[in-house]
């Protein structure tokens, strides 16, 4: 749930804050074989998120029906970890449909990756042919992000998807503040844990997520580089996530955002 920052070149003036065209997925590395993707599963570490989580599953399902039309017959399966939930998080995950693994409390890397071993344990489709597309239970997906995740996985090991904040949990200026870094600043490329895709034989080669608190996200990418996994970034498929003060995860997207944007400054990235 962590945040790296894309290392991409700044400049101000009326040019850098038009919008930025979408990039394309981008081209495959030399050599890049393409890789058919035959299962998908999602997962979705959550700690007490019971206003939310119906929201998100709701939004995952009307993805899982969009794939559906470029990739029919492609199965899908969507589990919550439940981290410690103390709330109706387990009650309202399975009511929206959702597969939920009840966990002790034991912090959002270790829940990703309990969750991702329960449903790998279960798969019939070889790793790498396994995507596994992550996410957050404070977020809501569009429609289109199951299938930008699979276009992208033809030809790349890990996508980095972006992210942006809910607006209603900023005020206005805080979010316009955030709005203007963005335009001026490269997004694309910076690590969200709520929007990150990633084949799962190029997972379990660099040992999954850790126990980490906080940016498991931010390691795990790092991990797949130094192993000379393909890793890719897109704006496609932008997920809105919290940016709510009380953030489950010191340190995370949430917090990050009301520390830099409520005051005014203008250094680092979104």
């Amino acid at each position: 749930m962590g945040t790296a920052p894309a290392r991409a070149a700044r400049g101000g003036g009326p040019a850098a804050r038009r919008p930025r065209p979408r990039p394309p997925l981008g081209r495959p590395p030399d050599g890049a074989r393409v890789s058919h993707v035959e299962q998908v599963i999602v997962v979705v570490p959550a700690h007490d998120e019971q206003e939310r989580i119906g929201g998100l599953i709701a939004s995952i399902q009307a993805s899982v029906v969009s794939l559906g039309r470029t990739a029919p017959g492609l199965p899908v399966r969507v589990l919550v970890a439940a981290d410690g939930c103390t709330d109706a998080t387990v009650t309202r995950a399975h009511t929206a449909g959702a597969e939920v693994l009840e966990l002790e409390r034991c912090g959002v890397g270790a829940a990703r990756s309990a969750g991702i071993a329960r449903l790998l344990d279960s798969v019939s489709a070889p790793a790498e042919r396994v995507w596994i597309a992550n996410t957050d239970a404070d977020t809501v997906v569009p429609s289109e992000w199951l299938a930008a995740h699979i276009e992208h996985a033809r030809h790349w090991d890990a996508l980095l998807g972006t992210v942006r904040p809910d607006a209603a949990d900023l005020s206005p200026e805080a979010y316009a503040r955030w709005r203007d870094v963005r335009a001026r600043e490269e997004a694309v490329g910076s690590i969200h844990g709520a929007n990150l895709g990633v084949r799962a034989s190029a997972y379990l080669a660099v040992g999954g997520f850790g126990a980490e608190l906080v940016h498991e996200d931010v390691l795990l990418v790092e991990r797949l580089r130094a192993s000379g996994a393909r890793v890719g970034a897109t704006d496609r498929g932008e997920v809105v996530t919290s940016g709510r003060r009380d953030n489950r995860v010191e340190g995370g997207y949430g917090g990050y955002l009301h520390a830099r944007f409520s005051a005014e400054t203008t250094s680092s990235s979104v």
